[in-house]
């Protein structure tokens, strides 16, 4: 069980509650509850009326969760994975919300905690499961995925420029012995790459991301859970995403465009297959970023980007 004492700051929280448009009577679901500081901000605005539901995939994080949200009484806490937001909704016997929130992020429990292996700043094993209860962990994939398979990974998911030369050294290595440890591969990692003189990014951090996605499965149903949370909306009800990587903020971007009604195939206009409905008006034109006082005070938040919409009726 990770300690009190982990810090926890929660990314863009002003902007996340100002265009969540939280107001007393609500239903609002935090999709991505982790330790609990978005959906502590949501309650606090509801004064005590209205309902947060908050889904989240790590057991350990809804713990730390329910203890700093015990002197709630409008808030449920489930644990599973925001994909499963239409069931949970349909057992709870809610048709529709107000807002819903989803942080795509690791939380700091996670990273700062060696023994989930989430993290190559202290040796822990490679395990990067959000969910300890599934089977498969980072240490399956690096030893049993093949070349091609490790490679397709890193390119994929990382974008590694050196995804073959790493793939092929990880092969290479577990014939030897076996990578035991995250410290192990960010140091074969490393060896393969070197390091660029004065650069403050680990050469291992694409691979380490690499690794955590596909073995959470972060991107796979992402723009389905999206286009179910925009149906689940009230007229006026608002959707805020927080990703971290291009990749997430990609699929968002072109959701959010295809659901506004506007063309995301780019072919020419005779050509084109997209819907044109117009089911939601997008509230950020451009992602919202940190500001330079927030990305000082908490260093994990630089890569972070806000999108938002909110639904119209149709």
């Amino acid at each position: 069980m990770v300690s009190m004492s982990v810090e926890h700051t929660p990314v863009l929280l002003r902007e996340v509650v100002q265009l969540l448009n939280v107001h007393p009577g609500g239903i609002y679901v935090d999709c991505t509850v982790g330790l609990g500081g978005h959906t502590e901000a949501i309650l606090e605005k509801l004064e005590g009326r209205g309902r947060v539901i908050g889904i989240d995939r790590d057991r350990e994080a809804l713990a730390e969760a329910r203890r700093r949200l015990a002197r709630f009484s409008n808030v449920e806490l489930y644990h599973s994975n925001f994909k499963n937001l239409p069931l949970i909704l349909t057992r709870l016997l809610v048709d529709s919300i107000d807002g819903c929130l989803a942080d795509l992020g690791v939380s700091a429990m996670q990273l700062t905690s060696p023994e989930r292996g989430f993290s190559f700043r202290e040796a822990g094993p490679l395990d990067m499961r959000m969910d300890t209860e599934q089977k498969t962990s980072a240490a399956q994939l690096v030893h049993e995925l093949t070349e091609d398979q490790l490679t397709d990974i890193f390119r994929r998911y990382g974008e590694e420029p050196a995804a073959r030369k790493i793939a092929a050294a990880i092969v290479a290595e577990r014939r030897v012995k076996r990578i035991q440890t995250t410290s192990e591969l960010a140091a074969l990692v490393e060896r393969v790459k070197g390091r660029r003189p004065g650069s403050r990014i680990h050469p291992a951090t694409q691979v380490f991301q690499a690794l955590r996605i596909e073995v959470n499965q972060e991107l796979a149903g992402l723009e389905e859970f999206l286009e179910t949370a925009i149906e689940r909306l009230r007229p006026s009800g608002r959707l805020v995403v927080i990703s971290f990587h291009s990749l997430e903020d990609r699929i968002v971007k072109q959701l959010f465009q295809k659901k506004a009604g506007k063309c995301v195939c780019f072919r020419p206009a005779g050509a084109c297959t997209c819907p044109r409905i117009e089911m939601v008006r997008i509230l950020t034109k451009k992602p919202i970023v940190p500001s330079g006082e927030e990305t000082a005070a908490n260093p994990r938040s630089r890569s972070a980007k806000l999108r938002a919409v909110e639904r119209m009726e149709v």
